[in-house]
């Protein structure tokens, strides 16, 4: 499997107060991520990868086939975007992963999703 500069990703990652309870240690996140293809031909992603990290370095791996249920098809020129959640038990934490991908002629490829930061707003200067 190869690393591929044919597809970008862009992180957007927000907390949601009014799902999160920091008195029992609960602060839920969404986070959206638009995946560009900037190749000629069609890719899919099948599969993602998570290494969730909280403040307190406690991590937690996340795998499975596609996203939020779908193994999206992108075209050339084209984006899918989709907006999940992750919760931790800090209000302080990263995530990172990758997404394993293939394009029209089947040959697999392996996209990188650098860290992102998980934060509540009030502890970020």
């Amino acid at each position: 499997m190869i690393n591929s500069p044919r597809v970008c990703i862009q992180v957007q990652s927000i907390y949601i107060e009014s799902q999160s309870a920091p008195d029992d240690e609960r602060y839920v996140f969404a986070y959206t991520i638009t995946i560009r293809n900037l190749g000629r031909t069609p890719v899919q992603l099948l599969k993602r990868y998570w290494l969730i990290t909280n403040g307190n370095g406690r991590t937690t791996e996340v795998q499975g086939e596609g996203v939020v249920g779908v193994q999206p098809h992108i075209e050339p020129g084209g984006e899918y975007q989709y907006t999940s959640g992750a919760v931790i038990e800090t209000p302080l934490g990263t995530m990172q992963g990758h997404y394993e991908m293939i394009d029209a002629q089947g040959e697999a490829f392996r996209i990188a999703i650098p860290v992102f930061r998980l934060a509540v707003p009030t502890l970020i200067h």
